[in-house]
């Protein structure tokens, strides 16, 4: 058995995830997820937003920002500035397109760049924000160290995340990890503890596994329904067998409490 074993990863890299994302696996997940690409849609946004006391005076970066539905929603809703920070330069030409095309360029702007080494000087933003996405990234502490490094005193760490929540065989790490392109799953208690180690204030850790487990067969239930037809004639019929597998395989892990999705908040001490 893996015992959520520390250090394990698999060979996925930034390049790996560009590839996922430049082709029809991005558009596939867009389709299923809606253009914020992250569980729970619009309502999570809101829901961590005021956690995290995001107003209209409150500077975002919104890291691995991918086609910007987030950051247009935070600056609509909130009238906050945004910052979004994405590896992939089709993400980024994108996300910068539909944000002009609805007239928000002068809140929400983009920037091509690496999580690991932050295109930004010390102290620029109010809050550092992710959801959903750090799980493709390879070095997670050195992630949080750099958020922390670009947040004012006092800042605050927002984000949500897929992680591992229980213990998995060899074969089902490596599965799971592999269908997503990531490289590993953080634990709650593991980002808890990066998070201290980086000099962060804990305000919030939620596990919603449970919910998780919901939306994975929303999911499922879209593929194998809603979406199969289209799927099949624009990506041909093993883009939707795979896609159908590596579902499957989620729904089956989420079930178990096997993988799962957390909250966690933290303030910069």
């Amino acid at each position: 058995m893996n015992n959520i074993v520390k250090g394990k990863k698999l060979d996925f890299s930034i390049a790996d995830v560009n590839e996922v994302y430049e082709g029809p696996v991005g558009v596939l997940w867009e389709i299923l997820m809606g253009e914020q690409i992250h569980v729970g849609g619009d309502k999570q946004t809101d829901i961590m937003a005021k956690k995290a006391g995001v107003n209209k005076n409150t500077s975002v970066l919104d890291v691995c920002s991918a086609l910007g539905g987030p950051a247009r929603h935070l600056a609509k809703k909130f009238g906050c500035r945004v910052t979004g920070l994405d590896a992939t330069k089709k993400m980024v030409d994108e996300a910068t397109k539909r944000t002009e095309k609805e007239g928000l360029a002068h809140l929400v702007t983009y920037k091509l760049g690496n999580a690991l080494d932050m295109p930004f000087k010390a102290g620029s933003f109010d809050v550092v924000w992710g959801q959903d996405a750090w799980c493709y990234v390879t070095d997670k502490g050195r992630l949080i160290n750099e958020a922390r490094r670009v947040l004012k005193p006092g800042g605050i760490i927002a984000f949500t995340d897929w992680v591992q929540a229980g213990n998995m065989t060899d074969r089902e790490w490596e599965d799971l990890n592999s269908f997503m392109a990531f490289p590993y799953m953080e634990t709650i208690d593991g980002y808890e503890q990066l998070l201290k180690q980086a000099g962060f204030a804990i305000i919030e850790k939620e596990d919603m596994t449970p919910d998780f487990a919901k939306y994975c067969h929303i999911y499922q239930d879209r593929v194998r329904d809603e979406l199969k037809s289209a799927i099949i004639s624009q990506y041909g019929a093993e883009m939707f067998k795979a896609a159908d597998n590596g579902l499957a395989l989620w729904v089956k892990a989420a079930d178990e409490g096997k993988a799962g999705w957390g909250r966690m908040i933290g303030r910069k001490v």
